[in-house]
Protein backbone atom coordinates (compact mmCIF):
# COMPACT_ATOMS: atom_id res chain seq x y z
CA UNK A 1 0.00 0.00 0.00
CA UNK A 2 1.63 2.87 -1.17
CA UNK A 3 0.90 6.95 -0.54
CA UNK A 4 2.26 10.07 -1.31
CA UNK A 5 4.63 12.32 0.06
CA UNK A 6 3.23 15.15 1.90
CA UNK A 7 5.43 17.65 0.74
CA UNK A 8 5.48 16.40 -2.87
CA UNK A 9 2.17 19.01 -3.90
CA UNK A 10 0.80 22.37 -2.12
CA UNK A 11 -1.94 22.56 -4.45
CA UNK A 12 -4.77 20.04 -6.77
CA UNK A 13 -7.44 20.24 -8.42
CA UNK A 14 -9.31 18.10 -6.75
CA UNK A 15 -8.59 17.58 -3.06
CA UNK A 16 -10.68 14.51 -1.54
CA UNK A 17 -11.10 14.20 2.05
CA UNK A 18 -11.42 10.86 3.96
CA UNK A 19 -10.19 7.05 2.52
CA UNK A 20 -13.21 5.10 3.22
CA UNK A 21 -15.94 3.75 0.85
CA UNK A 22 -16.79 7.11 -0.29
CA UNK A 23 -13.69 8.63 -1.03
CA UNK A 24 -11.95 5.81 -2.62
CA UNK A 25 -15.00 5.89 -5.11
CA UNK A 26 -14.50 9.60 -5.42
CA UNK A 27 -10.81 9.21 -6.38
CA UNK A 28 -11.82 6.68 -8.55
CA UNK A 29 -14.02 8.92 -10.72
CA UNK A 30 -12.17 11.69 -10.63
CA UNK A 31 -9.10 9.77 -12.10
CA UNK A 32 -11.35 8.59 -14.77
CA UNK A 33 -13.49 10.98 -15.82
CA UNK A 34 -11.02 13.33 -15.84
CA UNK A 35 -7.54 11.83 -15.97
CA UNK A 36 -5.57 15.04 -16.53
CA UNK A 37 -6.39 16.59 -13.36
CA UNK A 38 -4.10 16.31 -10.46
CA UNK A 39 -6.06 15.21 -6.92
CA UNK A 40 -4.73 14.05 -3.52
CA UNK A 41 -6.74 11.89 -0.65
CA UNK A 42 -6.23 13.35 2.79
CA UNK A 43 -6.52 10.58 5.70
CA UNK A 44 -7.21 11.62 9.20
CA UNK A 45 -6.21 7.70 10.53
CA UNK A 46 -3.45 5.67 8.92
CA UNK A 47 -5.26 3.17 6.84
CA UNK A 48 -7.92 2.72 4.03
CA UNK A 49 -11.10 2.08 5.00
CA UNK A 50 -12.91 4.57 7.07
CA UNK A 51 -15.79 3.45 9.34
CA UNK A 52 -14.74 -0.04 8.29
CA UNK A 53 -11.43 0.20 9.63
CA UNK A 54 -12.10 2.44 12.99
CA UNK A 55 -15.05 -0.57 14.31
CA UNK A 56 -13.84 -3.45 15.47
CA UNK A 57 -16.62 -4.89 18.01
CA UNK A 58 -16.91 -8.44 17.41
CA UNK A 59 -19.37 -9.94 14.43
CA UNK A 60 -19.00 -6.39 12.56
CA UNK A 61 -20.51 -6.68 9.50
CA UNK A 62 -22.60 -4.81 6.80
CA UNK A 63 -26.41 -4.70 6.93
CA UNK A 64 -26.52 -4.27 3.52
CA UNK A 65 -25.80 -6.30 0.72
CA UNK A 66 -22.09 -6.03 -0.56
CA UNK A 67 -23.35 -6.22 -4.21
CA UNK A 68 -24.65 -2.80 -4.36
CA UNK A 69 -22.68 -1.10 -1.34
CA UNK A 70 -19.67 -2.35 -2.86
CA UNK A 71 -18.33 -0.93 -6.03
CA UNK A 72 -20.11 -0.29 -9.74
CA UNK A 73 -16.35 -0.28 -11.31
CA UNK A 74 -15.43 -3.27 -9.50
CA UNK A 75 -18.18 -5.54 -8.43
CA UNK A 76 -18.32 -8.06 -5.37
CA UNK A 77 -17.77 -11.59 -6.35
CA UNK A 78 -18.06 -13.44 -3.45
CA UNK A 79 -21.09 -15.38 -2.68
CA UNK A 80 -21.84 -14.01 0.67
CA UNK A 81 -24.04 -10.95 0.35
CA UNK A 82 -24.09 -9.80 3.67
CA UNK A 83 -20.15 -9.77 4.50
CA UNK A 84 -18.32 -9.37 7.66
CA UNK A 85 -15.88 -6.42 8.50
CA UNK A 86 -12.52 -8.19 7.57
CA UNK A 87 -13.96 -9.00 4.33
CA UNK A 88 -15.21 -5.28 3.95
CA UNK A 89 -12.01 -3.56 4.90
CA UNK A 90 -10.19 -5.93 2.83
CA UNK A 91 -12.12 -5.65 -0.33
CA UNK A 92 -12.18 -1.30 -0.32
CA UNK A 93 -8.07 -1.58 0.20
CA UNK A 94 -7.70 -4.15 -2.73
CA UNK A 95 -9.70 -2.02 -4.75
CA UNK A 96 -7.45 1.16 -3.70
CA UNK A 97 -4.45 -0.64 -4.97
CA UNK A 98 -5.57 -2.20 -8.04
CA UNK A 99 -6.62 0.90 -9.37
CA UNK A 100 -3.50 2.97 -7.88
CA UNK A 101 -5.41 5.21 -5.41
CA UNK A 102 -3.67 4.46 -2.35
CA UNK A 103 -0.43 6.02 -3.82
CA UNK A 104 -2.43 9.07 -3.95
CA UNK A 105 -3.47 9.73 -0.16
CA UNK A 106 -1.53 11.57 2.77
CA UNK A 107 -1.86 9.29 5.68
CA UNK A 108 -2.35 10.88 9.04
CA UNK A 109 -3.52 14.17 7.55
CA UNK A 110 -6.27 15.74 9.66
CA UNK A 111 -8.46 18.63 7.66
CA UNK A 112 -8.99 20.97 10.39
CA UNK A 113 -9.72 23.78 8.76
CA UNK A 114 -10.57 24.99 4.75
CA UNK A 115 -11.71 28.55 3.93
CA UNK A 116 -12.73 29.90 -0.02
CA UNK A 117 -11.07 32.83 -1.44
CA UNK A 118 -13.33 34.88 -3.87
CA UNK A 119 -10.76 36.74 -4.98
CA UNK A 120 -8.05 33.57 -5.32
CA UNK A 121 -11.16 31.24 -6.60
CA UNK A 122 -9.54 28.47 -4.36
CA UNK A 123 -9.38 26.46 -1.54
CA UNK A 124 -6.82 26.92 1.25
CA UNK A 125 -6.76 24.01 3.99
CA UNK A 126 -5.19 23.70 7.01
CA UNK A 127 -3.77 20.21 7.18
CA UNK A 128 -2.31 18.71 10.56
CA UNK A 129 -0.40 15.95 9.67
CA UNK A 130 0.83 13.31 12.20
CA UNK A 131 0.45 13.34 16.27
CA UNK A 132 -1.03 15.67 18.53
CA UNK A 133 1.83 18.41 18.33
CA UNK A 134 2.38 18.54 14.90
CA UNK A 135 2.30 22.22 13.03
CA UNK A 136 -0.47 22.69 10.26
CA UNK A 137 0.47 23.16 6.94
CA UNK A 138 -1.55 24.67 3.58
CA UNK A 139 -2.78 23.36 0.84
CA UNK A 140 -4.83 24.72 -2.33
CA UNK A 141 -8.01 23.34 -4.40
CA UNK A 142 -9.99 24.34 -6.85
CA UNK A 143 -12.44 21.79 -5.73
CA UNK A 144 -13.20 20.30 -1.95
CA UNK A 145 -15.33 16.55 -1.89
CA UNK A 146 -15.62 15.77 1.76
CA UNK A 147 -16.11 12.20 1.80
CA UNK A 148 -15.95 11.97 5.55
CA UNK A 149 -18.96 10.11 6.43
CA UNK A 150 -21.36 11.25 8.89
CA UNK A 151 -20.53 10.09 11.85
CA UNK A 152 -17.98 11.31 14.59
CA UNK A 153 -14.87 9.13 14.99
CA UNK A 154 -13.99 11.02 18.23
CA UNK A 155 -17.37 10.51 20.46
CA UNK A 156 -20.43 8.57 20.49
CA UNK A 157 -23.53 9.44 20.58
CA UNK A 158 -24.30 11.09 24.39
CA UNK A 159 -26.77 9.43 26.25
CA UNK A 160 -28.20 9.38 29.39
CA UNK A 161 -28.23 6.20 31.22
CA UNK A 162 -29.46 6.95 35.13
CA UNK A 163 -26.58 6.64 37.55
CA UNK A 164 -24.06 4.97 34.76
CA UNK A 165 -21.00 5.69 36.83
CA UNK A 166 -21.85 4.06 39.80
CA UNK A 167 -21.25 0.42 37.99
CA UNK A 168 -17.66 -1.35 39.11
CA UNK A 169 -17.75 -3.34 36.29
CA UNK A 170 -16.29 -2.54 32.96
CA UNK A 171 -18.85 0.20 30.28
CA UNK A 172 -17.99 -0.25 26.97
CA UNK A 173 -19.37 1.82 23.52
CA UNK A 174 -18.87 -0.44 20.49
CA UNK A 175 -17.32 2.28 18.75
CA UNK A 176 -14.15 2.34 20.71
CA UNK A 177 -14.16 -2.01 21.71
CA UNK A 178 -10.92 -2.82 22.98
CA UNK A 179 -9.71 -5.69 20.20
CA UNK A 180 -8.17 -7.70 23.46
CA UNK A 181 -11.25 -7.75 25.20
CA UNK A 182 -11.86 -11.46 27.12
CA UNK A 183 -15.78 -11.62 27.43
CA UNK A 184 -15.46 -15.44 28.14
CA UNK A 185 -17.66 -16.42 31.03
CA UNK A 186 -18.69 -12.72 31.38
CA UNK A 187 -21.89 -11.61 32.39
CA UNK A 188 -23.28 -8.90 29.86
CA UNK A 189 -25.72 -6.38 29.24
CA UNK A 190 -26.30 -4.69 25.67
CA UNK A 191 -28.24 -1.42 25.86
CA UNK A 192 -29.71 -0.41 22.59
CA UNK A 193 -31.74 -2.33 20.08
CA UNK A 194 -30.47 -1.14 16.94
CA UNK A 195 -28.34 -3.18 13.96
CA UNK A 196 -24.95 -3.03 16.75
CA UNK A 197 -27.15 -4.69 19.38
CA UNK A 198 -28.41 -7.19 17.17
CA UNK A 199 -25.31 -7.58 15.65
CA UNK A 200 -23.51 -8.40 18.92
CA UNK A 201 -25.80 -10.47 20.76
CA UNK A 202 -25.52 -13.46 18.67
CA UNK A 203 -21.12 -12.91 18.37
CA UNK A 204 -21.23 -12.34 22.05
CA UNK A 205 -23.16 -15.01 23.33
CA UNK A 206 -20.71 -18.01 21.61
CA UNK A 207 -18.29 -17.24 24.99
CA UNK A 208 -20.44 -14.84 27.64
CA UNK A 209 -21.94 -16.70 30.58
CA UNK A 210 -24.77 -14.37 29.96
CA UNK A 211 -26.06 -11.95 27.07
CA UNK A 212 -29.36 -9.74 28.02
CA UNK A 213 -30.26 -7.24 25.80
CA UNK A 214 -31.59 -4.14 27.38
CA UNK A 215 -34.04 -2.63 25.42
CA UNK A 216 -36.25 0.46 25.43
CA UNK A 217 -38.09 0.50 22.68
CA UNK A 218 -38.24 -2.86 19.80
CA UNK A 219 -37.25 -2.77 16.16
CA UNK A 220 -38.14 -4.33 13.34
CA UNK A 221 -35.58 -7.73 12.55
CA UNK A 222 -35.24 -9.20 9.31
CA UNK A 223 -33.51 -12.62 8.71
CA UNK A 224 -31.83 -12.79 5.60
CA UNK A 225 -29.89 -15.75 3.96
CA UNK A 226 -25.79 -14.67 4.28
CA UNK A 227 -25.50 -16.36 0.91
CA UNK A 228 -28.26 -15.44 -2.16
CA UNK A 229 -29.28 -18.86 -3.23
CA UNK A 230 -30.85 -16.87 -6.82
CA UNK A 231 -27.02 -15.51 -7.08
CA UNK A 232 -25.61 -18.62 -7.17
CA UNK A 233 -27.55 -20.29 -10.05
CA UNK A 234 -27.05 -17.26 -12.17
CA UNK A 235 -23.31 -17.63 -11.52
CA UNK A 236 -24.15 -21.41 -13.33
CA UNK A 237 -26.05 -20.13 -16.73
CA UNK A 238 -23.96 -16.71 -17.05
CA UNK A 239 -20.17 -15.42 -17.48
CA UNK A 240 -18.93 -13.87 -14.76
CA UNK A 241 -18.78 -10.22 -16.39
CA UNK A 242 -22.54 -10.60 -16.83
CA UNK A 243 -23.74 -12.40 -13.81
CA UNK A 244 -22.22 -10.21 -11.99
CA UNK A 245 -24.38 -7.03 -13.52
CA UNK A 246 -27.22 -8.66 -13.04
CA UNK A 247 -27.06 -9.57 -9.66
CA UNK A 248 -26.36 -6.34 -8.56
CA UNK A 249 -29.70 -5.30 -10.95
CA UNK A 250 -31.57 -7.76 -8.68
CA UNK A 251 -29.99 -5.81 -5.23
CA UNK A 252 -30.89 -2.77 -6.68
CA UNK A 253 -34.47 -3.46 -7.69
CA UNK A 254 -35.59 -5.43 -4.68
CA UNK A 255 -34.70 -3.46 -1.83
CA UNK A 256 -36.69 -0.78 -3.49
CA UNK A 257 -39.75 -2.70 -4.18
CA UNK A 258 -39.31 -3.80 -0.38
CA UNK A 259 -39.34 -0.16 0.70
CA UNK A 260 -41.33 1.25 -1.16
CA UNK A 261 -44.19 -1.25 -0.22
CA UNK A 262 -43.52 -1.02 3.83
CA UNK A 263 -43.78 2.79 2.93
CA UNK A 264 -47.58 3.01 0.85
CA UNK A 265 -48.88 -0.29 3.22
CA UNK A 266 -47.71 -0.09 6.52
CA UNK A 267 -50.19 -1.98 8.33
CA UNK A 268 -49.95 -5.12 5.50
CA UNK A 269 -45.71 -5.02 5.61
CA UNK A 270 -45.89 -4.67 9.92
CA UNK A 271 -47.97 -7.79 9.91
CA UNK A 272 -45.92 -9.74 7.06
CA UNK A 273 -42.21 -8.68 9.27
CA UNK A 274 -44.00 -9.67 12.77
CA UNK A 275 -45.38 -12.84 10.85
CA UNK A 276 -41.65 -13.63 10.44
CA UNK A 277 -40.32 -13.10 13.68
CA UNK A 278 -43.10 -14.86 15.42
CA UNK A 279 -41.88 -17.77 13.62
CA UNK A 280 -37.99 -17.20 14.29
CA UNK A 281 -38.65 -16.87 18.00
CA UNK A 282 -38.70 -19.61 20.94
CA UNK A 283 -41.85 -19.96 22.18
CA UNK A 284 -41.57 -18.55 25.65
CA UNK A 285 -40.19 -15.06 23.57
CA UNK A 286 -43.49 -13.13 22.50
CA UNK A 287 -43.87 -10.56 19.72
CA UNK A 288 -45.18 -7.99 22.22
CA UNK A 289 -43.52 -5.78 24.21
CA UNK A 290 -40.18 -7.37 22.53
CA UNK A 291 -40.92 -6.78 18.55
CA UNK A 292 -43.73 -4.36 18.63
CA UNK A 293 -42.08 -0.95 17.62
CA UNK A 294 -44.05 1.74 17.92
CA UNK A 295 -43.40 3.23 14.70
CA UNK A 296 -43.98 1.15 11.13
CA UNK A 297 -41.25 -0.38 9.28
CA UNK A 298 -38.58 1.69 7.39
CA UNK A 299 -40.13 5.02 9.36
CA UNK A 300 -36.15 3.85 10.94
CA UNK A 301 -34.03 1.42 9.16
CA UNK A 302 -34.76 -2.05 9.51
CA UNK A 303 -32.10 -4.56 11.59
CA UNK A 304 -30.62 -7.49 9.70
CA UNK A 305 -29.38 -10.88 10.57
CA UNK A 306 -28.08 -12.94 8.31
CA UNK A 307 -29.55 -16.61 8.44
CA UNK A 308 -31.41 -15.87 11.27
CA UNK A 309 -28.30 -15.49 13.81
CA UNK A 310 -30.29 -13.66 16.33
CA UNK A 311 -33.07 -15.69 16.29
CA UNK A 312 -30.96 -18.53 17.14
CA UNK A 313 -29.18 -16.76 19.95
CA UNK A 314 -32.34 -16.42 21.62
CA UNK A 315 -33.07 -20.31 21.61
CA UNK A 316 -29.73 -20.43 23.85
CA UNK A 317 -29.56 -20.83 27.69
CA UNK A 318 -27.40 -18.17 28.03
CA UNK A 319 -29.42 -14.80 26.69
CA UNK A 320 -32.30 -13.14 27.44
CA UNK A 321 -34.48 -9.73 26.01
CA UNK A 322 -35.62 -7.16 28.54
CA UNK A 323 -37.98 -4.44 27.03
CA UNK A 324 -37.96 -1.86 29.78
CA UNK A 325 -36.96 1.12 31.31
CA UNK A 326 -33.69 1.97 33.20
CA UNK A 327 -34.43 3.27 36.59
CA UNK A 328 -30.79 3.22 37.77
CA UNK A 329 -27.69 1.66 37.21
CA UNK A 330 -25.72 0.30 40.31
CA UNK A 331 -22.38 -1.39 41.33
CA UNK A 332 -22.92 -4.61 39.97
CA UNK A 333 -25.73 -4.23 37.27
CA UNK A 334 -29.00 -2.50 36.48
CA UNK A 335 -32.38 -2.05 37.70
CA UNK A 336 -34.77 -1.65 35.72
CA UNK A 337 -38.31 0.78 35.54
CA UNK A 338 -40.34 -1.96 36.74
CA UNK A 339 -38.15 -3.35 39.53
CA UNK A 340 -36.52 -6.23 37.35
CA UNK A 341 -32.07 -6.54 38.72
CA UNK A 342 -29.98 -7.20 35.90
CA UNK A 343 -26.19 -8.53 37.14
CA UNK A 344 -23.59 -7.32 34.74
CA UNK A 345 -19.64 -7.90 34.63
CA UNK A 346 -20.07 -5.36 31.25
CA UNK A 347 -22.40 -2.97 30.02
CA UNK A 348 -22.41 -2.22 26.81
CA UNK A 349 -24.26 0.93 25.62
CA UNK A 350 -24.93 0.13 22.05
CA UNK A 351 -27.11 3.62 22.33
CA UNK A 352 -26.23 5.41 18.41
CA UNK A 353 -23.80 7.13 16.89
CA UNK A 354 -22.66 10.87 17.04
CA UNK A 355 -23.23 12.31 13.62
CA UNK A 356 -20.71 14.87 12.02
CA UNK A 357 -20.64 16.28 8.80
CA UNK A 358 -17.13 17.58 7.21
CA UNK A 359 -15.04 15.30 9.82
CA UNK A 360 -15.76 18.80 12.19
CA UNK A 361 -13.31 20.95 9.80
CA UNK A 362 -13.89 24.64 9.84
CA UNK A 363 -15.40 25.30 6.93
CA UNK A 364 -15.81 29.36 5.77
CA UNK A 365 -16.15 31.25 2.77
CA UNK A 366 -13.86 34.26 2.50
CA UNK A 367 -13.06 33.81 6.40
CA UNK A 368 -16.80 33.78 7.13
CA UNK A 369 -17.90 30.42 9.22
CA UNK A 370 -20.71 28.64 6.82
CA UNK A 371 -23.28 27.36 9.63
CA UNK A 372 -24.19 23.78 8.09
CA UNK A 373 -27.08 23.62 9.84
CA UNK A 374 -28.80 26.51 8.38
CA UNK A 375 -27.90 25.28 5.06
CA UNK A 376 -29.67 23.46 1.94
CA UNK A 377 -28.15 20.85 0.13
CA UNK A 378 -28.23 20.86 -3.28
CA UNK A 379 -29.45 17.71 -5.52
CA UNK A 380 -28.10 16.15 -1.84
CA UNK A 381 -24.32 16.81 -2.90
CA UNK A 382 -23.56 20.93 -2.87
CA UNK A 383 -23.84 23.40 0.05
CA UNK A 384 -26.22 26.30 -0.29
CA UNK A 385 -23.53 29.53 -1.15
CA UNK A 386 -20.67 27.38 -0.87
CA UNK A 387 -18.69 27.11 -4.45
CA UNK A 388 -16.40 24.69 -5.72
CA UNK A 389 -17.40 21.68 -2.62
CA UNK A 390 -19.29 18.54 -2.10
CA UNK A 391 -19.91 16.33 0.91
CA UNK A 392 -20.90 13.19 0.33
CA UNK A 393 -24.55 12.17 1.86
CA UNK A 394 -25.36 8.54 1.32
CA UNK A 395 -28.72 6.61 1.64
CA UNK A 396 -30.36 5.78 4.53
CA UNK A 397 -32.51 3.11 2.98
CA UNK A 398 -29.78 1.72 0.81
CA UNK A 399 -26.62 0.94 0.07
CA UNK A 400 -24.04 4.03 1.65
CA UNK A 401 -22.13 3.61 -1.54
CA UNK A 402 -25.37 3.71 -4.07
CA UNK A 403 -25.52 7.87 -3.11
CA UNK A 404 -21.86 8.41 -2.48
CA UNK A 405 -21.47 7.46 -6.65
CA UNK A 406 -24.41 9.29 -7.94
CA UNK A 407 -22.26 12.49 -5.83
CA UNK A 408 -19.18 11.76 -7.34
CA UNK A 409 -20.73 11.53 -11.25
CA UNK A 410 -22.47 14.28 -10.39
CA UNK A 411 -19.30 15.89 -9.37
CA UNK A 412 -17.21 14.91 -12.26
CA UNK A 413 -20.15 15.83 -14.82
CA UNK A 414 -19.81 19.60 -13.32
CA UNK A 415 -16.01 19.78 -13.47
CA UNK A 416 -16.12 18.76 -16.78
CA UNK A 417 -18.52 21.71 -17.89
CA UNK A 418 -16.69 24.46 -15.55
CA UNK A 419 -13.42 23.23 -17.74
CA UNK A 420 -15.28 23.24 -21.26
CA UNK A 421 -16.59 26.87 -20.63
CA UNK A 422 -13.46 28.37 -18.65
CA UNK A 423 -15.42 28.75 -15.41
CA UNK A 424 -13.69 28.89 -11.99
CA UNK A 425 -16.51 28.62 -9.20
CA UNK A 426 -19.98 26.67 -9.14
CA UNK A 427 -22.32 27.21 -5.97
CA UNK A 428 -25.66 26.89 -4.96
CA UNK A 429 -27.89 29.57 -4.41
CA UNK A 430 -31.89 30.24 -3.97
CA UNK A 431 -30.90 33.48 -6.18
CA UNK A 432 -31.10 32.94 -10.15
CA UNK A 433 -28.81 31.42 -11.81
CA UNK A 434 -25.70 33.82 -13.33
CA UNK A 435 -22.05 34.83 -14.08
CA UNK A 436 -20.78 37.43 -12.61
CA UNK A 437 -17.17 39.46 -11.81
CA UNK A 438 -14.97 37.97 -8.64
CA UNK A 439 -16.16 40.17 -6.07
CA UNK A 440 -15.82 39.99 -2.16
CA UNK A 441 -18.82 38.80 -0.12
CA UNK A 442 -20.70 35.94 0.75
CA UNK A 443 -24.53 34.43 0.33
CA UNK A 444 -27.79 35.94 2.58
CA UNK A 445 -31.26 36.01 2.37
CA UNK A 446 -33.67 38.37 3.84
CA UNK A 447 -37.41 38.04 4.38
CA UNK A 448 -38.43 40.41 1.58
CA UNK A 449 -37.54 37.62 -1.28
CA UNK A 450 -34.05 39.36 -1.79
CA UNK A 451 -30.22 37.62 -1.48
CA UNK A 452 -26.75 39.18 -1.35
CA UNK A 453 -24.35 37.51 -3.15
CA UNK A 454 -20.91 38.09 -3.70
CA UNK A 455 -22.27 41.82 -2.73
CA UNK A 456 -24.58 42.26 -5.10
CA UNK A 457 -27.99 42.44 -4.15
CA UNK A 458 -30.29 39.69 -6.15
CA UNK A 459 -33.53 38.81 -6.12
CA UNK A 460 -34.59 35.47 -5.17
CA UNK A 461 -35.77 33.06 -7.85
CA UNK A 462 -39.15 32.95 -7.75
CA UNK A 463 -39.84 29.24 -7.69
CA UNK A 464 -38.12 29.15 -4.31
CA UNK A 465 -40.56 31.77 -2.95
CA UNK A 466 -42.03 29.75 0.05
CA UNK A 467 -40.32 26.45 0.10
CA UNK A 468 -39.94 24.80 3.10
CA UNK A 469 -37.06 22.87 4.68
CA UNK A 470 -37.48 19.19 5.24
CA UNK A 471 -35.28 16.80 7.05
CA UNK A 472 -32.13 15.70 5.04
CA UNK A 473 -32.76 12.33 6.18
CA UNK A 474 -35.70 10.69 6.08
CA UNK A 475 -36.10 8.36 8.75
CA UNK A 476 -36.92 8.65 12.43
CA UNK A 477 -34.33 7.01 14.67
CA UNK A 478 -33.17 9.12 17.82
CA UNK A 479 -29.68 9.33 16.22
CA UNK A 480 -30.45 11.13 13.64
CA UNK A 481 -33.16 13.44 15.44
CA UNK A 482 -30.58 14.57 17.67
CA UNK A 483 -28.67 15.60 15.06
CA UNK A 484 -30.57 17.99 13.44
CA UNK A 485 -29.09 20.96 14.86
CA UNK A 486 -26.16 19.95 12.93
CA UNK A 487 -26.30 18.47 9.72
CA UNK A 488 -27.78 20.63 6.61
CA UNK A 489 -31.42 20.56 5.47
CA UNK A 490 -33.17 19.92 2.22
CA UNK A 491 -35.94 21.82 0.61
CA UNK A 492 -39.61 20.14 -0.91
CA UNK A 493 -39.13 21.50 -4.37
CA UNK A 494 -35.96 20.91 -6.88
CA UNK A 495 -33.05 19.94 -6.79
CA UNK A 496 -33.10 20.83 -3.03
CA UNK A 497 -35.10 17.66 -1.92
CA UNK A 498 -33.41 14.99 -0.28
CA UNK A 499 -32.42 11.62 -1.77
CA UNK A 500 -35.96 9.93 -3.06
CA UNK A 501 -34.46 6.52 -4.57
CA UNK A 502 -31.31 5.69 -6.69
CA UNK A 503 -32.33 5.42 -10.00
CA UNK A 504 -33.88 8.89 -9.84
CA UNK A 505 -31.11 9.99 -8.45
CA UNK A 506 -28.86 7.69 -11.00
CA UNK A 507 -30.73 9.13 -13.74
CA UNK A 508 -30.40 12.83 -12.64
CA UNK A 509 -26.36 12.47 -12.09
CA UNK A 510 -25.88 11.70 -15.34
CA UNK A 511 -28.51 13.73 -17.55
CA UNK A 512 -30.10 15.85 -15.86
CA UNK A 513 -30.17 19.69 -15.37
CA UNK A 514 -26.89 20.73 -13.37
CA UNK A 515 -27.24 24.36 -13.87
CA UNK A 516 -30.74 25.04 -11.80
CA UNK A 517 -29.89 26.40 -8.55
CA UNK A 518 -26.66 26.65 -9.22
CA UNK A 519 -24.22 30.20 -9.80
CA UNK A 520 -21.09 30.06 -12.01
CA UNK A 521 -18.69 32.39 -11.63
CA UNK A 522 -15.39 32.99 -14.75
CA UNK A 523 -15.93 32.39 -18.28
CA UNK A 524 -18.87 32.51 -20.34
CA UNK A 525 -21.98 31.20 -19.43
CA UNK A 526 -23.57 29.10 -21.74
CA UNK A 527 -27.43 28.37 -21.52
CA UNK A 528 -28.33 24.11 -21.21
CA UNK A 529 -26.29 21.73 -19.54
Amino acid sequence: MGSISANQHAEFDVIIVGAGLSGINAAYRVQTELPDYTYTILESRNAIGGTWDLFRYPGIRSDSDLYTFGFPWRPWTETKAIADGTSIRNYIRECAEKFGIDRKIQFSNKLQASNWSTSEQRWELSVKQGNEGARSRKLKARFVILSTGYYDYNQPLETKIPNLGAFKGQTIHPQFWPEELDYSNKKIIIIGSGATAITLFPNLAEKAASVTMLQRSPSYVLALPTVDPTGNMIRKVFPEWLSSRLIRWKFLVLPFLIFSFCRSFPNAAKKIMQRQMKQSLPADVPIDPHFNPSYNPWEQRLCICPDGDFFDALQKQNTNIVTDTIQTVTESGIITASGQELDADIIVTATGLKMMFAGGAKLTVDKKPVALNEKLLWKNTMIQDVPNAAVVVGYTNASWTLGSDTAALLMCRILKRMRRLNLTSAAPTLGSTFTSPHTNGHTKGDPEGKTEINGQLQTIDPQWHGMKTVSLLNLSSTYLEKAKGAIPKAGDRGPWRPRSNYFVDAWGAVFGNITRGLRFEGGEELKGR
